[in-house]
């Protein structure tokens, strides 16, 4: 089974990335669900410059901030963000 959501990116990972946002395709089987890790995992393929700010990213499912384990649903809509900087 398939399942899509939209990942949108902020800041410098949007230049990375160059787009706002992206529509994402995640495999599952029937007795697990997709989680944000392996939704990471898979933009990390295919978009190596991202795996660079693993350690810093902000995470967040449907406006909610959220974690690796988080689990993904059908049409969940993914924000990607740096830290906060100041100037």
């Amino acid at each position: 089974m398939t399942i899509q959501v939209k990942v949108l990116f902020f800041s410098v990972l949007r230049d990375l990335v160059g787009a706002d946002e992206l529509p994402v395709s995640i495999e599952v089987t029937d007795e697990a669900l997709a989680t944000l890790g392996e939704l990471l995992a898979t933009l990390y393929g295919t978009h190596p410059g991202l795996e660079s700010w693993d350690n810093s990213l902000l995470l967040a499912v449907n406006a909610e901030f959220a974690t690796r384990d988080t689990p993904l649903s059908e049409g969940d809509e993914i924000a990607l963000m740096p830290p906060v900087q100041g100037g």
